[in-house]
C-alpha cells in the first residue's frame, strides 16, 4: 500500500532506515530532560544540608600539651563546651589506679579513659554529669574536692584524679570525647 510517488500513504506510521520512530525520539528526550530537571532541583536541596563552614571548624579542636606540667590543668573548647586537659603526676595515677573499681558507680579504669602509652594525659569533658554545670579543679587554686580531681559546688558531685564520680549525685564520670595524638604534644579532639 506505498504510494509509488515515495510519499507517505496518510495514517500510516513512519520509521527511519534503523528502525527507530520520531515518537520514541521525543520520550527519550523527555525522560532526559525530566532527569536533568529533577538533579537541578535536588542538587541545592542536598547540598544546603551540608554543615556550614563554622559548624565545621569548630568539629574538631587541636590542643597542644607541651606546655602542661604535672599535676596541671588546663581549659580549652571543643564544640562550645569546656574541655580539661590534665597532666597526672605518678602519685595521681598511683591513687587512681589503687581505686577498686568494682566499687566506682560508674566502673571505668584509669587506662580505659586514657590513651596507650600517654596514661599521664587524662582528656575529658568540663560538663558535669548531673545537671552539666562546670566542676571546679582545672584551674590554679580551685578546690578539686575530696578525692583529688574535680568538684561541683552546685550540687556536691565529686570526681577523682581519673575524672571518675566517687561522691554527690552525678550518675556517670566526667565524658571522655573521641581524640587521637598528632604528634607527641598535640591532641585533635573530636
Amino acid at each position: 500500500m506505498a504510494d509509488t510517488t515515495g510519499d507517505a500513504i496518510p495514517g500510516t506510521v513512519t520509521v527511519d532506515d534503523d528502525g527507530i520512530r520520531r515518537r520514541d525520539f521525543i520520550n527519550v528526550a523527555a525522560i532526559a530532560a525530566a532527569g536533568v530537571g529533577g538533579v537541578s532541583v535536588l542538587l541545592p536541596l542536598i547540598s544546603q544540608m551540608a554543615p556550614s563552614a563554622d559548624v565545621l571548624a569548630e568539629s574538631s579542636t587541636e590542643v597542644d600539651t607541651a606546655a602542661i606540667e604535672p599535676g596541671q590543668a588546663i581549659k580549652a573548647v571543643f564544640r562550645k563546651q569546656p574541655l580539661f586537659v590534665r597532666r597526672l603526676t605518678p602519685q595521681e595515677i598511683q591513687i587512681a589506679n589503687a581505686v577498686d573499681v568494682g566499687s566506682l558507680r560508674d566502673p571505668q579504669t584509669l587506662e580505659e579513659r586514657t590513651k596507650e602509652g600517654h596514661a599521664d594525659l587524662l582528656i575529658t569533658m568540663g560538663v558535669c554529669t548531673h545537671l552539666g554545670c562546670v566542676p571546679l579543679g582545672a584551674a590554679e587554686g580551685e578546690p578539686r574536692g575530696e578525692f583529688g580531681g574535680y568538684f561541683c559546688p552546685c550540687h556536691g558531685s565529686h570526681y577523682d584524679t581519673a575524672a571518675r564520680i566517687r561522691k554527690g549525685p552525678a550518675p556517670k564520670n566526667l565524658e571522655v570525647p573521641e581524640y587521637e595524638f598528632t604528634s607527641d604534644t598535640v591532641v585533635k579532639v573530636g
